[in-house]
């Protein structure tokens, strides 16, 4: 783009208003690619409030942006309260827009929102299409139920920018196990654009020994929304006895603090259960575990998946519905069980679940592929966009 000898420059947004889930893809996808081409350095765009609390590889960093909090009515409110929603938006639209000119990037890759929050990424959008970067909408396999999806996108014209803006379209799953867009009229521009990549599979920082300590992982993800789950799991093992592996429970850092001080007094009662508050490798932590019990996020699914782990889903079905259709295709396909939140709610069917899957196969034994080429096919395909870049040179180990 400027015609100066550097690295290949891969910038991306994620608007992080409620848990972990895209800076956390966002993070893998980056790590990847500095693993994969030594000629190239990702900046990643944040909103999430503990963004500082995880690693970052050599040539991947953020930029942290005031942080935008979802409540449960699906209205955004700024973290800081003395600044209202509005202000602190036109503050993050400044701060993209500026960090975007300033890096001229050779590739922006947007997570999951097309236009941004509040359409805040449109003009940085329109701005680096006319300077002749490449635009990458990403999307999870599972967006949300199609008619509460189709009604968001018709009040921004959604579609239609998607369509105009970008070049290409990453669903980060197969096509065999779920369309982001079914139940949407989707235009050819559109279509058109799509891969299905596959899903992102993860690895653990350390090698896990054959000693390790047998335990049950419970994980809510960013906990804002996960203390249902815990408090079914903790109920489960007060009400039946003879559960007795240990179980791991992760609470997450969004949870709030009332319900968190709740949780780790009642833990303290029962030697079966130890309580962590927040783990930045939760790869390392699925990765050692017998089974997991999770609510379904997509980060959390693809760990499941790839380190092989017996999993009973309990999705939440509020603000969205993704995570119910996501377990509900898993388990039709036999990767793994799922729990509707309101049994999960009975204690004694908890307990009954919890100890099937202890006894339960891996994904593995499931005839579904498990389809874990996201990451390699990403990759493949940046290397395709900028193949006339010679400074975009893959890592020797690569080959």
């Amino acid at each position: 783009m400027t015609g100066r000898s550097r690295k290949v420059r891969v910038l991306m947004y994620s608007h992080d208003t409620f848990g972990l889930g895209h800076l956390r893809r966002c993070r893998t996808i980056a790590h990847s690619l500095v693993e994969d081409y030594h000629g190239l350095q990702v900046l990643i765009i944040s909103g999430a409030t503990i963004a500082g609390a995880f690693d970052y590889r050599a040539r991947v960093d953020f930029v942290k942006i005031p942080s935008v909090i979802k409540l449960r009515n699906s209205e955004y409110t700024s973290m800081d309260q003395h600044i209202d929603v509005s202000e602190t938006i036109q503050m993050r639209k400044s701060i993209i827009f500026h960090t975007a000119k300033t890096f001229e990037p050779d590739i922006f890759i947007i997570d999951k929102e097309p236009l941004g929050l509040r359409g805040e990424v449109e003009d940085t959008l329109r701005f680096l299409k006319e300077r002749g970067t490449t635009l990458v909408l990403g999307l999870r396999e599972v967006m949300d139920a199609p008619h509460l999806l189709d009604v968001e996108w018709k009040r921004n014209d959604t579609m239609h920018k998607i369509g105009q803006l970008y070049d290409h379209i990453w669903v980060y799953g197969p096509p065999d196990f779920h369309d982001p867009l079914v139940g949407l009229e989707v235009p050819e521009s559109v279509r058109s654009k799509m891969q299905f990549v596959g899903f992102l599979q993860r690895k653990s920082s350390k090698k896990i020994q054959a000693d390790a300590e047998d335990y049950l992982l419970v994980t809510t993800g960013g906990g804002g929304d996960g203390s249902d789950l815990v408090r079914d799991v903790i109920a489960a093992y007060q009400v039946d006895p003879t559960l007795t592996m240990k179980a791991v429970i992760v609470l997450g850092p969004y949870m709030p603090n009332e319900q968190r001080m709740n949780f780790v007094a009642q833990a303290a009662e029962n030697p079966h259960i130890e309580i962590i508050e927040f783990d930045s490798r939760m790869e390392d932590r699925i990765a050692g575990a017998r089974a997991v019990v999770a609510m379904g996020g997509y980060n959390t699914y693809c760990e499941i998946l790839s380190f092989d782990k017996p999993a009973l889903i309990v999705p939440r079905t509020h603000p969205r519905l993704e995570q119910l259709i996501r377990a509900r295709r898993a388990a039709e396909l036999d990767l793994v069980s799922m729990l509707p939140p309101q049994e999960a709610a009975d204690s004694h069917r908890m307990a009954v679940a919890i100890k099937a899957l202890l006894e339960r196969d891996p994904p593995s034994a499931s005839p579904a592929a498990l389809h874990l080429e996201g990451l390699p096919t990403i990759s493949w395909l940046v290397a395709q966009y900028l193949s006339d870049r010679a400074e975009l040179a893959p890592n020797i180990a690569q080959g």
